[in-house]
């Protein structure tokens, strides 16, 4: 794999608050890398500079390894109920991931139509794609979501607690759906359920201020405690069971 970009020695926040201190990581071409850590310690600071809505206090991401620009980047936000109230299509979403490419006042022509039902059928939405958002449920309105983010062949895709509408007879074929984008793209996932994702991602960033990246999908709980990540971890054995750790 080669190096898709940088992170270096990057500081964030917010109107002189530090939320994220000199972090520094390399995400490869194809990488799948879960991002875990407590409410506040930064998971959704490091997203906002990696897509540029937010300038750091100090540090840069360097994209020049992989010629990688924000447009090449697709982002699922964190699904909130209002969201479904707009009255447009599950057609007129995805068609929207699409904008940056064309513009604000761009027109979308058939070749566009096109590549949003391609999408659409990979993801399972065909059958969907003249309903009204408010008609979904949590994981179908997820799957358009994650539809628009990816409409425009982005070379990262970036997730922000994707799951978090999703009920459990959806959630694994909404992470199969993830596995075969990671053929083709890099994918960074916020996630509060470190016992689910471990199964999908190739490597955990546990990010409390800092960052700590640890290279394999398997984490334990000592492996929590060693990089102060003080949030649930769910096993599953003979007998499942819940480990919380209070933060020192």
């Amino acid at each position: 794999m080669s190096t898709l970009f940088n992170i270096e020695s990057l500081t964030a926040g917010y109107e002189g608050r530090v939320v994220l201190r000199d972090v520094s990581m390399a995400v490869e071409d194809n990488d799948f890398i879960g991002i875990i850590g407590p409410n506040g310690g930064g998971k959704t600071t490091l997203l906002k500079v990696i897509l540029g809505l937010l300038k750091p206090l100090s540090g840069r991401i360097d994209y020049s390894p992989g010629n990688l620009t924000l447009n090449q980047i697709g982002y699922l936000p964190q699904v909130a109920q209002g969201d479904t109230l707009f009255p447009v299509t599950v057609e007129d979403v995805v068609l929207s991931g699409l904008m940056l490419n064309k513009g604000a006042a761009g027109r979308m022509g058939r070749k566009e139509k096109m590549r949003a039902a391609e999408v659409m059928g990979e993801l399972g939405l065909a059958p969907l794609a003249r309903q009204a958002l408010n008609e979904l449920s949590g994981g179908q309105l997820q799957r358009v979501y994650l539809a628009r983010a990816v409409t425009g062949s982005p070379r990262l895709l970036l997730l922000d607690e994707p799951a978090t509408f999703v009920d459990s007879s959806f959630e694994a074929d909404f992470y199969d759906k993830l596995m075969a984008l990671n053929d083709r793209m890099a994918i960074m996932m916020v996630s509060h359920d470190v016992g689910t994702i471990s199964a999908w991602v190739k490597s955990f960033a546990c990010v409390n201020g800092g960052l700590y990246y640890h290279p394999h999908s398997k984490i334990t709980d000592e492996d929590l405690k060693l990089y102060g990540c003080p949030i649930q971890l769910v096993t599953h054995g003979d007998v499942p069971h819940v480990v919380l750790h209070k933060h020192e």
